[in-house]
């Protein structure tokens, strides 16, 4: 994983939620405080919540509110910034290149959870950092073997050597619990070895998930805007959002809905992934159900302001 993702050294863990339940006790203090974006991961929070040091959040992906945050917070002894690589629930990607620059100017640290991204974002697939030119620029990189890695399990701390070795003697995670097994750790390593042979698989997938984000658009979905294999489907309306994802199983595919608590209120969707596996007469198909159940609930082609008309929010 070190070489893959351009570090200097990486501890594993049994899951990516472990990881992040084990490094900020590591590594921070009471003295200290965190920055968070304000729609990361559940397990960032929840890491975060487990120690001691100050937290404070920045509006969703605004570099100037970021900004403000780390004026306000000189006078602390390490300020960390934390981030989603690719949000899960939104599939937008972070300003990487932007908060090194701020990470930089303001002598901050950057922790980027990427467990939505490595294996496919990026022109090789290594993850966002990648994508933003910032790779070596990143002084903790957390993600998980669980996804495009294919091991079900497992998940890492990725960054700088120093880091790395306070997890290895303080990230409880690490330290009371097994390891993660050896055919989970065979499988990524192959898994490893075919994305830096050939980048197929990942390009594929960015074809894939260009010609669905196209059609979903065409047809008269709503959609989240990104350029990520996560594509959210806006109905703002939480049993909207059930009785869309029902229907849509009755025609054959499982796509789940969220709402409140998952994501704000107001905001539930049926959030969609696009796999490398997913050939075009699938997508084709997959278009033609979602087409059906959105004129049955009589969606399509609607904005925002007529839908929760309809069904409320």
């Amino acid at each position: 994983m070190t070489e893959f993702l351009g570090t200097e050294d990486t501890i594993l863990f049994p899951s990516c939620m472990d990881a992040n339940a084990g490094v900020f006790e590591a590594i921070l203090t009471k003295d200290d405080v965190i920055i968070s974006d304000r729609l990361v991961h559940a397990s960032l929070v929840d890491g975060i919540r487990l120690c001691s040091a100050m937290h404070d959040t920045y509006k969703h992906s605004d570099m100037d509110h970021l900004e403000q945050k780390l004026q306000m917070f000189q006078d602390k002894g390490l300020r960390l910034v934390v981030t989603d690589g690719v949000f899960s629930m939104d599939g937008d990607a972070a300003k990487l290149d932007k908060m090194v620059e701020l990470c930089e100017k303001y002598n901050a640290m950057l922790l980027v959870d990427d467990s939505h991204a490595t294996g496919f974002i990026g022109k090789t697939g290594r993850g966002t950092h990648e994508k933003y030119g910032v790779m070596g620029k990143i002084d903790i990189i957390t993600t998980t073997f669980g996804k495009a890695l294919g091991g079900a399990t497992g998940g890492c701390v990725s960054g700088r050597k120093e880091i790395v070795e306070m997890c290895r003697q303080r990230a409880r995670p690490y330290l009371f619990s097994n390891t993660i097994a050896p055919v989970i750790i065979a499988g990524v390593l192959k898994v490893l070895e075919i994305l830096s042979a050939t980048t197929e698989r990942r390009d594929k997938l960015e074809k894939n998930t260009e010609y669905w984000r196209k059609g979903l658009t065409e047809a008269g979905f709503i959609l989240k805007e990104g350029d990520t294999p996560i594509v959210p489907i806006m109905l703002y309306n939480a049993k909207l959002a059930q009785d869309f994802s029902k229907a849509l199983y009755d025609e054959g595919f499982y796509a789940i809905g969220f709402f409140f608590p998952v994501v704000p209120q107001g905001q539930a969707r049926i959030r969609t992934q696009i796999s490398a596996a997913h050939e075009i007469h699938h997508l084709d198909r997959a278009l033609e159900a979602f087409t059906k159940v959105g004129k049955k609930f009589d969606i399509l082609h609607k904005t925002k302001q007529e839908i929760i008309g309809k069904y409320g929010m």
